[in-house]
């Protein structure tokens, strides 16, 4: 049995949680491979060590091609400017599915991102009025979010762990600005998921997305156990970093974990 505590002090996205489970061990290699057989393209991926708060820790990165796309000029001219430029953002679930089914990966791989990206479609449908087969992922759907949830199915898989702990996540507070207009945190998604599938959240004072919808439908397809053990032992500890700078280092710690029967 291989059991994960996944410490989520400072959120959860989908770029940390992949580059956490490569920091543990995921075969960066199987990885590749099957980002190569995807039907997928306009993007490529970095994993890289970086340096957070003399930490060395892990960062995996989406880097999209002939993006020099000014997300500003979004809220100028509004949507249509969007998909002028983003005309690969707006898919469905099927086409989004059909990417998972003809990608070289494992039966359980597969099963885990089709079962993230039904949970992500399912929250952001009912946060729009819409169902999940009508639902556009234009925020889901875009490259880099495809390429995280798959990339997270991939590695978890790889790690063939069978129990997940996740106690706690953490979520800042206020508002984020999106194409539609300005959105309270946790966003209505996040909000959606977290509500549907009983995850433990606390908010903190942070300001701030610290949980993105990605995140929050990685952590429900994968938890199985919100009570820590009281005790356990440290077998290998995986740090990702994120992204945004908040006034507290944005790291994912990802631990293998193992518990001792008492006697």
């Amino acid at each position: 049995m291989s059991k994960l505590y996944l410490e989520c002090y400072s959120g959860i996205s989908g770029d940390m949680f992949v580059a956490s489970m490569l920091d543990l061990g995921a075969s960066q290699k199987v990885l590749e491979e099957v980002l190569a057989s995807l039907p997928l393209d306009g993007y490529k991926t970095g994993i890289t060590r970086v340096n957070k708060s003399g930490l060395d820790v892990c960062d995996f990165n989406v880097v999209l091609e002939h993006d020099n796309h000014d997300h500003d000029m979004d809220y100028l001219y509004g949507e249509h400017h969007h998909e002028h430029h983003h005309h690969h953002e707006h898919r469905h679930l099927h086409d989004i599915l059909h990417i998972i089914d003809h990608g070289e990966m494992t039966e359980g791989a597969k099963d885990l991102a089709k079962k993230i990206f039904t949970i992500l479609g399912e929250a952001e449908a009912k946060a729009h009025g819409t169902s999940i087969e009508e639902v556009h992922f234009h925020e889901v759907g875009a490259v880099d979010s495809i390429v995280d949830i798959i990339s997270a199915a991939v590695c978890f898989d790889d790690l063939g762990i069978d129990e997940v702990y996740i106690p706690v996540i953490y979520e800042g507070t206020g508002t984020v600005n999106c194409a539609h207009g300005t959105l309270p945190i946790p966003v209505p998604a996040v909000n959606n998921i977290v509500s549907s599938h009983h995850l433990p959240l606390h908010i903190d004072t942070i300001k701030g997305e610290l949980v993105t919808p990605t995140g929050a439908a990685i952590a429900s397809a994968i938890v199985t156990d919100t009570v820590l053990p009281e005790t356990f032992t440290i077998k290998k500890t995986g740090v990702g970093a994120g992204k945004r700078a908040y006034e507290r280092p944005s790291l994912l710690r990802a631990m293998l974990i193992e518990t001792t029967p008492r006697h």
